[in-house]
């Protein structure tokens, strides 16, 4: 083959420090945007991105010749950034370390679009701790209660 071809859809979900529920409808919408663009500069571009006041799912395109761990930290250096210049109760705004990242298939995306577009009717009933354990059984990753929270 001449040519290197991949697809690889991710589903990143990422949190504010101490889960802070400071992402208000006002704000989430620039944000996704702000942060579709970052991903469209590094060539991964999002198809999908919702979120609710603590944490954000985001669906996207991971380049083939990009790192997953320097896209992430791309995406939430510089939405931190930005997000810091709205003031008031921003001011000091900062995402958790981590992160969860889980590899999506072609035929799952419609089910993905419409789990992270509906984000706000789901954690009616479900908090984002409990929603992420979910996803690491689910892929089963083990993981340590005590580090994945900060």
């Amino acid at each position: 083959m001449s040519q290197s071809l991949a697809k690889n859809l991710i589903h990143l979900i990422y949190s504010t420090k101490d889960r802070r529920a400071v992402l208000d409808d006002a704000v989430g919408e620039e944000l996704h945007r702000y942060s579709a663009g970052i991903l469209t500069d590094l060539n991964s571009p999002a198809l999908f991105i919702g979120s609710v006041a603590d944490h954000v799912h985001v669906l996207f395109n991971l380049h083939r010749t990009k790192a997953l761990a320097d896209v992430v930290m791309e995406v939430k250096r510089g939405s931190s950034k930005w997000l810091k210049t709205k003031g008031g109760h921003l001011a000091d705004f900062a995402w958790q370390n981590g992160y969860g990242a889980f590899s999506v298939s072609q035929s799952s995306v419609p089910q993905v679009r419409d789990y992270i577009l509906g984000q706000a009717s789901h954690h009616k009933q479900t908090s984002f701790q409990d929603e992420l354990r979910a996803f690491l059984r689910r892929y089963e990753i083990e993981f340590d209660e005590q580090y994945v929270w900060d």
